[in-house]
């Protein structure tokens, strides 16, 4: 059997009908960039996450790149957020001006240590970027009330979380702004580029309509030096269809994990990821931890399984931001999960076949992993039974040889 990392073909033939129509309207109204199909799927992608304003843009490293921008972050400044990300949300900082100041993450949920963020906070500090990894929401509460005691803005990169819940309120609802990626392989992902930018500022809001489109608040008055970075109106029409349909992909999504957890439950060596108690994961990802991921992920590709590492380089050793002056050690946890993560197929389309086997493949490898621990046990134990035997052996002989030695 071949079991694929990710099937966006799948998904695009169920809703095929409804994606060309949409498509086709598109077409017929020649809104192409920007328009009425934009400000339809922000309205609609605004109430889904329960803010006041949703700014469609190009990409998630555009969505990033001007909450930044718009709450005010420049040359100088320090944004503090995690080392095991995408490397868009570090970008996003230094595109900005302002440097990307690195703390460590919770070893159980991957996401950012709330304990650690006090203490990284200088006189240059300006906002915090928490990072809702793999599909799981960092835990807010805390994170939230350290930057509002300092004064700093939280911009949430929920790049991988769309639909996520802590606390029973939605990923990118929880700080002042949340940014999203609708890259296809995402849990909503468009059909080419695509993000957006959700908060309850006003002021904000009608900055980033600003930035994405050269800084004009109408045609050719430009009050800001801005980009070009527009949402298309094909995209968003896409992304219309499909939001329809992302709640039920996000709990088919949680009972493939369900479906996992059962059966991989009680391996040597395999972590499971790990839902926090305070929200709701959406398994954009499916992470497992290993000290065998190379050879897992050998001998699942051996089987037709495709495996991803997400990410096997924390940014802070990375050539792009080794001049920010960390090195091996600095980040303990983040470090170690990069080296032992392994993320198994995961969407909705994912059948109990295909994961049935997937698992039952993973229990092999770990079974035949354990025997041959087994035998190279057992072998040491007889090499060393042996070694004693053959010593009792001369000990004995030479005490025999002593004894005649003492015979008149």
């Amino acid at each position: 059997m071949n079991v694929p990392f990710l099937d966006l073909k799948g998904q695009c033939a169920a809703i095929r009908g409804e994606i060309a129509a949409a498509i086709g309207r598109v077409l017929d109204e020649a809104a192409f960039a920007g328009g009425p199909f934009v400000k339809r799927f922000e309205e609609e992608f605004g109430a889904f996450c329960d803010t006041r304003h949703c700014v469609g843009v190009g990409n998630g490293t555009d969505a990033l790149w001007t909450a930044l921008l718009a709450f005010g972050i420049g040359p100088g400044d320090e944004v503090i957020t995690v080392p095991n990300t995408f490397i868009a949300t570090a970008e996003a900082i230094s595109f900005c001006g302002a440097r990307p100041v690195f703390v460590d993450v919770d070893p159980a949920t991957c996401t950012m240590a709330p304990a650690l963020v006090e203490q990284a906070i200088t006189a240059r500090t300006k906002a915090v970027i928490p990072v809702h990894l793999f599909g799981q929401a960092a835990d807010m509460d805390p994170i939230v009330a350290i930057a509002r005691k300092h004064g700093l803005v939280v911009i949430e990169d929920a790049c991988q979380a769309h639909g996520a819940q802590y606390r029973g309120r939605p990923a990118g609802s929880l700080g002042d702004a949340g940014c999203f990626s609708f890259y296809p392989g995402k849990n909503l992902g468009a059909y080419g580029e695509a993000g957006a930018v959700v908060t309850a500022h006003d002021g904000a809001a009608q900055k980033m309509r600003m930035f994405r489109e050269h800084g004009q608040p109408k045609k050719y008055f430009h009050d800001l030096v801005g980009w070009n970075c527009r949402m298309d109106g094909m995209q968003a029409a896409v992304l219309s269809v499909k939001l329809k349909f992302l709640p039920a992909w996000n709990e088919a999504r949680r009972e493939n994990a369900a479906l996992y957890g059962q059966l991989l439950a009680g391996l040597p060596d395999i972590e499971l990821p790990y839902e926090a108690p305070y929200g709701r994961h959406v398994y954009h990802i499916y992470a497992i931890r290993t000290h065998r991921r190379e050879a897992l992920a050998a001998a699942l590709g051996k089987r037709g399984i495709a495996t991803g590492i997400h990410y096997p380089v924390p940014l802070h050793l990375t050539g792009a931001y080794r001049h920010l002056g960390y090195g091996p050690g600095s980040f303990p946890a983040s470090e170690r999960i990069a080296g032992e993560l392994l993320s198994l197929p995961m969407f909705p389309e994912l059948n109990g076949q295909q994961i049935d086997y997937v698992a039952w493949s993973v229990r092999r490898f770990m079974s035949v992993r354990e025997r041959g621990l087994a035998m190279q046990a057992e072998s040491v134990y007889v090499r060393r039974r042996a070694a004693e035997r053959a010593a009792a052996d001369h000990a004995g002989a030479e005490a025999v040889d002593r004894e005649k030695m003492m015979v008149p």
